[in-house]
């Protein structure tokens, strides 16, 4: 095993955005299964603070220029307001 081996900044970031993308997950589909309000208020706050950190590393990556996210055209963002909009009235 190579132990001169070194991460660079960008992969160790795109790493931590990646694990806190599923940790968010994670908190998120204990937070829908709780039994009891209480748990689910501490699942919930911790939820909001991992999505805190998914959203501040994100920002450090964009601010870096490792991670430029393309913007949405207007037709394919009224094209999923519509579709969206056409479910909620089926419901």
């Amino acid at each position: 095993m190579n132990t001169d081996s070194k991460f660079t900044d960008k992969e160790i970031l795109d790493d931590v955005l990646s694990s806190q993308k599923h940790i968010t997950d994670v908190y998120n589909t204990y937070s829908n299964e709780c039994v009891n309000q209480q748990l689910q208020d501490d699942m919930m706050k911790i939820l909001k603070e991992e999505h805190t950190i998914q959203f501040n590393v994100f920002g450090e990556m964009q601010k870096r220029g490792w991670y430029s996210p393309c913007a949405a055209q207007a037709q394919m963002i009224n094209e999923t307001k519509t579709k969206f909009e056409n479910i909620a009235t089926q419901l």
